[in-house]
């Protein structure tokens, strides 16, 4: 026997691989791909770390458990006492410590002959994933087990904290009994998770938990008896989280999303949705991913859904076509993908189908916004290359909207061909053309062909404070068009054809200036646009994909009004317009922009589409644009269109938003335009206090005297632990219908 001062020891026993049972089992389920928000969380440790002189190294590399067992471990105590080779005892200030891995104990008993040790009083372990204390640990390394007792830990990576009565490990096999876990404070356990048992196999990178209970403070509000979850990152076949909710439209409504793992590249999960008021529903996703592509499948199939049954009644009444009603077998299919052919280009595709037109209004369950009038798929190949640009694909309307009509839907195109070449010749002269061929169909009217070219050339000019642009271009526009009984002895074979020349000029000048306590550039940018191009009839040709656009301060500076190609405006015109902007020399933000312009028509302008009146000589109506720093929270903006020949506005808007503090934020908007609309837009989102917030939204059409959405909400929020309640009140469809929606959310952080 020997007794002797402070000894280093250097021994190969192996520390205990207490994050492997620990750390993984229980903070697994903290995983979430949104980052929480710890703001409100005192700064408190569950678990007091190591003094720094002791506390694992910071700069050392992380080692993977399954390399520490290899590595010798250095032992000090302030005795040591025994026989080499048989037991020896460490007393006092006992410290193991093995790479980033620090255990220190008051008593160490090691018997060399059977590989075990025990350690008693203040147990601590540290590394750098995980702290934690504990009454007792037994290790035998020549079986591979180890026994602690009466544990309490903290995370230190991620944020969690727990205990258990006692963990027993044997190899990758370890269970955790009587365990707790919680991101809460310990005086303030807003929620925890227990378990009566927890076993974890490392090598399969699962746990399996028995008799589990989620608190939410003292009352339970969740109890599975058993279930599995993943303890790593390796994907793996298993159940995901539940949705689950209740409405007046679904009754429960719970859906439980089973996750396939079916290869490295692809994967697929399966979603069987339980609603009481309405039935059984089977959706699925599958996606894949590839070298050179990737996509998403997702579908859902409800068949006799109680809920058409039940107001079939009330759409007949309210004077539903057959048509336009819900079906008794419903459902939904989309597909979204992308798949590269080479550097210059890639197919890409958003395929979508639903069963009837009232199917995305029953499935939507969220206070974001209100159902699409229309569902679009398209297909297509995409090319692009140093000077060209390529586009070959087709689309299909349907139907969302029990309100409309077929009528109402656009035309498809079946199929589309765009190209578009450009090429610098020479210092001065750029030539190009844009060139399209579209075949146009439609379930309820007549359909037909379009070839559209128009080749141009340009002389562009410019330095360092001027531009001018010359360009002269040619338009053709053919179609060949179905027979429309509609229209007898239309020609089916009209045409269009003229030449398009315009003129872009404009200036640049700049200041220095001070303006308050900050040093600013002040710019002045006059530019004018001229724009000519005779009249040709055009009344013969239908509309298929061509609409006016909203007058704004874009449409100054174009050389047609109309969206698409089957019109071509006329016109002799002059555009006047200049900018100024002031911005901040020291981080270049912009305290203040104003735009103002106005076009001068020396002609009348006369094509039309039906319902709009030509243009006539003159002016158009002036365009203001502005915007407002006055400093880094606020920000003002305006546009006001004023038309001089009829004395009256065309457009005005208002738009101002607020910070409050780093999360509040109010916004008012005033919108009108002529014979269209008038609505006014206040949303805010107002913190209380760090715990307290309210947000709502009042939107309001001041034509219709309708209300267009309301929400109002209010947050609760804690270290651990939100609680949010927003009613919404908004216009369902186009037919005025109004819905309202009430939705409760409890988040748990780090848990779900």
């Amino acid at each position: 026997m020997s007794s002797i001062p402070r000894s280093n020891v250097r021994k190969t026993l192996r520390l205990l691989p207490l994050p492997l049972c620990i750390a993984f089992s229980l903070s697994a389920q903290a995983a979430d791909d949104i980052p929480e928000d710890w703001g409100l969380c005192p700064i408190e440790d569950a678990v007091p770390a190591f003094s720094p002189e002791i506390a694992p190294n910071e700069g050392l590399t992380i080692t993977p458990s399954a390399d520490r067992t290899g590595q010798a471990t250095d032992i000090d105590g302030d005795t040591l006492d025994g026989t080499d080779g048989q037991v020896m005892n460490l007393s006092g200030n006992v410290l193991l410590r093995r790479g980033d891995q620090v255990l220190s104990t008051d008593r160490l008993s090691y018997d060399q002959d059977k590989e075990t040790y025990t350690a008693e009083g203040s147990v601590r372990y540290q590394d750098r994933g995980m702290r934690l204390i504990a009454a007792r640990a037994k290790r035998d390394q020549a079986k591979d087990t180890h026994e602690l007792e009466d544990i309490k830990y903290q995370l230190t990576r991620r944020r969690g904290n727990g205990g258990a009565e006692r963990i027993q490990m044997h190899g990758d096999v370890g269970s955790l009994l009587g365990s707790t876990y919680s991101t809460c404070p310990p005086d303030a356990r807003r929620w925890e998770l227990r378990a009566q048992r927890i076993d974890v196999n490392t090598e399969e990178g699962m746990g399996t938990a028995r008799n589990a209970t989620l608190r939410v403070g003292n009352i339970p509000v969740l109890y599975l008896p058993w279930f599995r979850f993943p303890i790593d990152d390796r994907r793996r076949t298993g159940l995901l989280y539940p949705a689950i909710s209740q409405s007046g439209r679904n009754g429960f409504d719970w859906r439980q999303p089973i996750y396939l793992n079916l290869a490295p590249n692809y994967d697929a999960t399966i979603t069987p949705r339980l609603m009481t008021s309405r039935g059984l529903q089977l959706g699925g996703e599958f996606r894949y991913l590839t070298e050179t592509g990737r996509g998403v499948f997702d579908a859902a199939f409800l068949p006799s859904d109680d809920l058409t049954d039940r107001e079939r009644d009330d759409e007949i009444a309210a004077g539903i076509p057959a048509e336009n009603r819900r079906k008794s077998d419903r459902g939904f299919f989309r597909f979204n993908g992308s798949q590269n052919f080479g550097p210059q280009w890639q197919a890409r595709s958003n395929l979508a189908w639903i069963s009837d037109t009232r199917y995305l209004d029953d499935a939507s369950n969220n206070l974001n916004s209100g159902v699409a009038s229309f569902v679009t798929s398209d297909i297509g190949l995409y090319g692009r290359g140093r000077h060209w640009e390529a586009t070959f694909m087709a689309d299909h309307w349907q139907l969302a909207d029990y309100t409309l009509r077929d009528t109402d839907l656009p035309y498809d195109r079946l199929p589309r061909a765009h190209i578009r070449w450009e090429q610098r010749f020479g210092r001065a002269f750029t030539a190009g053309i844009d060139a399209e061929a579209v075949r146009f169909g439609h379930t309820e009217l007549a359909g037909g062909n379009r070839v559209d070219l128009r080749p141009y050339v340009s002389l562009p000019l410019e330095g360092s404070s001027w531009f001018l642009k010359p360009t002269l271009a040619w338009r053709y526009t053919g179609y060949a068009l179905e027979d429309d009984p509609t229209l007898p002895g239309r020609d089916d074979r009209p045409s269009r054809s003229l030449p398009v020349a315009t003129l872009d000029a404009g200036l640049y000048f700049d200041r220095h200036m001070r303006w308050g306590d900050s040093d600013y550039l002040n710019t002045l940018e006059p530019r004018i646009f001229y724009f000519n191009a005779p009249y040709r009839e055009q009344s013969g040709i239908p509309l298929f994909d061509t609409r006016p656009l909203t007058f704004a301060w874009g449409q100054l500076f174009r050389d047609n009004r109309y969206s698409g190609a089957d019109r071509q405006a006329d016109g002799n015109q002059l555009t006047l317009a200049v900018s100024s902007r002031f911005i901040r020399e020291a981080d270049g933000h912009e305290k203040l922009a104003a735009s103002f312009g106005q076009i001068r028509y020396f002609e009348n302008s006369r094509v039309t589409v039906p319902g709009e009146n030509p243009i006539e000589k003159g002016k158009s109506a002036w365009i203001v644009d502005t915007n407002y720093a006055p400093n880094d929270r606020w920000t003002i903006g305006a546009a006001y269109q004023w038309d001089p020949k009829a004395g009256r506005r065309d457009l005005a808007s208002v738009r101002a938003r607020y910070l409050l503090g780093d999360q509040g934020i109010v916004n008012l908007g005033y919108r009108y335009r002529r014979d269209l609309l008038e609505q006014a837009d206040l949303s805010f989102l107002y913190p209380i206090d760090p715990n307290w917030s309210v947000v709502g939204r009042y939107y309001y059409s001041l034509r219709d005297s309708q209300l267009l959405e309301g929400i109002a909400g209010v947050q609760w929020e804690s270290c651990c632990l939100a609680v949010r309640l927003v009613g919404r009140r908004y216009l369902r469809n186009r037919g005025g219908e109004l819905n309202n929606a009430i939705q409760l959310e409890i988040e748990l952080k780090g848990l779900g």
